[in-house]
Order: C-alpha cells, then sequence, then structure tokens
C-alpha cells in the first residue's frame, strides 16, 4: 500500500510523520511525501529522508496550492499500490496500523476500512478519541449510505481506502484553498455506498499544538472566515450527498452540523469580539432559515443543540454579556439550561421572558437527559468543602425525586477518576399561589388558585483532601462532575457552575510535599474545576502562567499600529483532520 503524506512549511514535525508510517513495516510499499512549495526548508528535510529510504519518493510542488486538497490529489495521482492512506506531516499512524485496516479490509472484502481517530494534546500528553461510540467494536457496513450515524466521523486520515474504489468514483479532494476539504470528500466515500470495515483500535493520532506560532484550520476558529469556510464545505458536503440520491444521508449531515459544529462555535461566542459576533450571529441565521429541509433538521437535532438553534433564529442580534454566556452553557456538552426559566404566554417553557423560543421537547425528556444546572459554592482548604444547590427545571425535578449527588474529580490530562465523594440532597421548598405560568409550575395544568410548591435542593461535600491527589503531570487540572441520582434510580451526569465566591487561591501545609497550593477556577464555560500544584515549584508555575495571561490579555487591549491594522494576519496550518 502508499502512504501519502503531505507537508507545508513544517520541517520539525515531517520526519516523525514519515518515520510512522515506514515502521509500519513491509506492507508499506512508498512513502508518497508531496512538498506543498515549502520555504523553510521542508523539501530539503524530505529529500534527506529519501536518500536513505528508497521507498520514500518526494514530490515538489513549484507553487503553494493553499489547501490540502491539491497535494492529496498529487499522491493518490501518483499511487501505484492497491490501497492508499493520508497522513499530515504533523501527525502520526498509530504503530500497526497499517496491519490491522489491511487486515479487516481483505477480511470483509471491503472498499475502505477506518479505525480510531485519537486526538493528543501536546505537550501534555492527554488523548481523547475521535467519536469513540462509532468505534466501540469491530464491525462491517455493506453500504455507507444506510449508516447515517457514520457521518459523525468526518475525517479522511483515519481510513484506508481500495485506489480502485475511489477511481471508479473518482472520488478526490477539492482542490486549492478548501478549508474542511474532508467534508466534502468523506461525504462522497458515504454517498457510493462503500462496503466499510470499521476497527476498534487506534490507527491515527492527531497532535493538538494550542501553544503553536500558527494554529492548523481546525483549531484557528476565531475569525469569521473560518466559520464561513466551514459551512462552505458544509454546504459543499450536502450538495453531494444529494446530487448522489442520498436524501436522508444529506438530512443527517445536516442535523450533525448543528449537534456538533454549531454548538462548538456558539460555545466559543463569548470569547470573541463584538463584530465577529454581529457577523457570526447574521451568517448563522441566514444559514437556519435557509429552507426547509434545515427547518426539519431543527427538529431532528438533540435538544440542547435545537434549543440553542431556535434562541438564535429568534434574535435579530446576539445578546448581552450574561445571555450569551447563558446560551454558550447551554450548547456545552453536557448543556446545561441555567435559570432564571420563562413560560410563553401559552404556558409553554421558552428561552427568556425577552425572548419567548420555546423550549419544545422539554416534559418528554427523561431525567437523566434534562439540562440540569448545580450551582457550586467552595472553600478551599486542607479539607476543602463545596456547597451544591440544585435548582428545579419547571417541576421536572421534584417529579423525579433527586435522592443523591456524587462528586467526581476527574484528571483532564488522562481522564482518570482521582477522588469522589457521595452527599445526600435536601430539599428546600417554598409555597406560593403562583398561576400556572409560573416558570416554576410543573408542565401539567393546574388550576391558577391552586398553591404551586417551587423547590431547589442543597448537598454539602467536606472533607475532600486535594492536596493528596497524583497527578501525571506538575500541575493538574481536575475538572469536576456531578452524578445526581433520581428515585427510580436513573443518574443525570453533569457539570457544576462556580459560584465566584470561594475561588481564590490557597496554600495548604502536606508532610511530604512541604506546601501545595490549591486553585478552584471556573472554565470559559463557568464550570468548576481545580489547579493542584505540589511544592514550591507547581506554586511558581502557576504564578509565572498567571503572569503571562495577565500580560497577553494586557497586551491584547493595546490598539494596533496602523501598519500592523493594515497588514494581513499569518494564515493557519492547513490540517487535514477535524476532530474537535
Amino acid at each position: 500500500m502508499s502512504v501519502v503524506v503531505i507537508a507545508y512549511d513544517d520541517a520539525g514535525h515531517v520526519p516523525d510523520a514519515v518515520r510512522s508510517a515506514l515502521a509500519q513495516g513491509e506492507r508499506v510499499a512508498d512513502v508518497i511525501a508531496v512538498d506543498d512549495a515549502s520555504g523553510d526548508g521542508t523539501g530539503e528535510v524530505l529529500d534527506r529522508i529519501a536518500r536513505k529510504e528508497p521507498r520514500v519518493r518526494v514530490v515538489h510542488h513549484s507553487l503553494n496550492s493553499g489547501g490540502c486538497g491539491t497535494p492529496r490529489n498529487t499522491g493518490l495521482r501518483l499511487a501505484s499500490a492497491p490501497w492508499v492512506m493520508f497522513l499530515d506531516s504533523d501527525d502520526v499512524l498509530a504503530p500497526g496500523a497499517v496491519d490491522r485496516l489491511l487486515t479487516a479490509a481483505v477480511r470483509y472484502g471491503a472498499d475502505v476500512a477506518a479505525g480510531a481517530c485519537v486526538r493528543r494534546e501536546i505537550p501534555d500528553g492527554r488523548e481523547v478519541r475521535w467519536q469513540p461510540q462509532l468505534f466501540e467494536t469491530e464491525a462491517f457496513h455493506a453500504d455507507t449510505s444506510a449508516h447515517p450515524e457514520l457521518l459523525r466521523d468526518t475525517v479522511s486520515v483515519n481510513k484506508l481506502y481500495a485506489r480502485e474504489f475511489l477511481n471508479r468514483h473518482r472520488l478526490r479532494f477539492p482542490d486549492g484553498a478548501f478549508p474542511y476539504e474532508d467534508f466534502v470528500f468523506t461525504a462522497g466515500v458515504y454517498a457510493a455506498a462503500a462496503r466499510l470495515a470499521v476497527i476498534p483500535d487506534p490507527v491515527y493520532v492527531w497532535q493538538v499544538r494550542r501553544q503553536a506560532r500558527r494554529l492548523s484550520i481546525s483549531l484557528a476558529r476565531d475569525t469569521i472566515g473560518n466559520w464561513r469556510s466551514r459551512v462552505a464545505a458544509q454546504r459543499f458536503a450536502v450538495h453531494t450527498l444529494d446530487h448522489g440520491g442520498h436524501g436522508a444521508l444529506a438530512d443527517a449531515a445536516r442535523t450533525r452540523f448543528l449537534e456538533h459544529d454549531l454548538r462548538m462555535y456558539l460555545r466559543e461566542l463569548p470569547l470573541r469580539s463584538s463584530a465577529y459576533r454581529e457577523a457570526w450571529w447574521n451568517d448563522t441565521r441566514s444559514l437556519l432559515d435557509g429552507d426547509s429541509r434545515t427547518a426539519q433538521a431543527l427538529k431532528s437535532a438533540s435538544a440542547p443543540a435545537r434549543w440553542a438553534a431556535l434562541a438564535v433564529l429568534s434574535a435579530p442580534s446576539p445578546p448581552q454579556e450574561d445571555g450569551l454566556g447563558r446560551l454558550a452553557t447551554l450548547a456545552g456538552r453536557p448543556g446545561r439550561l441555567l435559570p432564571p426559566y420563562a413560560l410563553g404566554p401559552s404556558g409553554a417553557p421558552v428561552w427568556s421572558e425577552s425572548l419567548p423560543a420555546e423550549l419544545d421537547g422539554l416534559e418528554a425528556l427523561a431525567p437523566e437527559a434534562l439540562p440540569v444546572t448545580v450551582d457550586a459554592e467552595v472553600t478551599p482548604g486542607p479539607c476543602t468543602r463545596v456547597d451544591l444547590t440544585l435548582h428545579d427545571l419547571y417541576g421536572r425535578l421534584r417529579e423525579a425525586g433527586p435522592v443523591s449527588v456524587e462528586l467526581e474529580l476527574v484528571e483532564r490530562a488522562t481522564d482518570r477518576v482521582g477522588l469522589r465523594a457521595r452527599a445526600a440532597w435536601t430539599e428546600v421548598t417554598a409555597e406560593a399561589p403562583e398561576a400556572p405560568g409560573s416558570p416554576m409550575a410543573p408542565l401539567s395544568p393546574v388550576a391558577p388558585e391552586t398553591p404551586v410548591t417551587t423547590s431547589r435542593w442543597t448537598a454539602r461535600i467536606d472533607g475532600l483532601e486535594l492536596a493528596g491527589l497524583t497527578a501525571s503531570h506538575p500541575v493538574a487540572a481536575w475538572d469536576v462532575r456531578a452524578h445526581i441520582r433520581f428515585r427510580d434510580g436513573a443518574v443525570n451526569e453533569t457539570t457544576v457552575r462556580a459560584l465566584r465566591a470561594g475561588l481564590r487561591r490557597v496554600v495548604v501545609p502536606h508532610p511530604r510535599r512541604l506546601l501545595v497550593l490549591l486553585q478552584p477556577y471556573a472554565t470559559h464555560d463557568g464550570s468548576l474545576a481545580f489547579r493542584v500544584a505540589p511544592g514550591v515549584r507547581g506554586a511558581l508555575r502557576i504564578a509565572r502562567a498567571r503572569a503571562k495571561r495577565v500580560l497577553r490579555g494586557r497586551l491584547s487591549e493595546r490598539p494596533a499600529p496602523a501598519s500592523a491594522a493594515a497588514a494581513s494576519p499569518a494564515p493557519p496550518v492547513r490540517h487535514a483532520g477535524e476532530p474537535t
């Protein structure tokens, strides 16, 4: 088989990519490395590798193509082996990936074989699987067009392709400066009714470098051009599916875009400038109001994604800071619906009094699927205390009966649970002659004069010895997850909202580490997390990191000089995958 490696101005990383392909063994007949007119010596690095390794063939573009599609197409055109894979210069193939994919492809007589794509955060090493539910077990799909759920996997680099299949269906990447080209190529593969073998093994490692001088396209989401490129690729992919006679797949692609892409950008909207927000809001409203098929996709989307999209569609301009944060929280994973809760003129739950977008389907959600809100107030110290408040949601929680809550502290770098603690909920009720229009009234009709009981629940978890946590990193971040158990045994898993009171750093004495610095803080979506830094060195790391953040914030507030404002920013690094 052939591995096509594409590279542009990446002399530092491309040797690792090529070596990871050669290390797959003799089943890799050749590695076709395409240098897309680099200016940093990448071409020379590849030439040196090729002089020592006969399986490496280097192709030099004389002009930069501006995207990932053209160099991939070049490599595909030159490939002579019956199978082909694609690899970006800053990523690597997992050990044994080719052998496992080829074995599965031959076993099932497949046109395409796919394995798990792993996102590895550099430098901390945290690994997260892309769309893990699609790669839980080995499977074979005789016709991808009959499996809309596969559209959630939009990347091309975690797959092995039969070259004859690609040629027969004339499947190529969009040429030139076309970001998110994977959307279009993968849609073409699914529309061609590929015979797909799936294996649970990791085969591709997408290396995420958030501190790089130039971010990859999938990480450089702070420009409106990035969003417009993503929307354009989505429309192209939907057209490909529709034109191929796969209307059901096209509708599934529309729903997937709302579930994944729209929510991701909406979560980040509070971080953007006012000019970006206005442009994004206008573009997105036009997208959502585009046609009847998009309206149908809205109805098919899950409740948090549907409600967030309807709120955007209902408002002519983006809300102010509080409302924007509330909307971003609903778009989170898991989504949380923050109070205050309002009812519209008809008595139906709505987004807010000023924005009466209905929260349709709320009454049908199971307790474990409700977008509940748990507030947390922290008292840090040698034995940290967390006071929790669970808010009722239009009477639904009162019906379900919250019984207990278990907090988990999960190390962000490894997803390892380091600490668990449980407490019982105590109900706090208030009775008032509220009409059915009250946001705390149950969703079932009641007489206007009937007293309505409003509820919330409180719990205290005391004695959390966070200083004793052992982590894989000198300064470890620990996310807090809450598991809310109801009367019938159902469990709702969510994050908790950090209230500002108590979010202060404390130094805790420790018998072995002398001291440990604890810092409870709110993440960008308002969720509670802890930084734990053992020893004097760890405390200094946190202090230096905070000083850098403050300095960057002050520099970003300074007006740019006229010459700098007129200059175009450096383009982001082109990256193939989009497992975000």
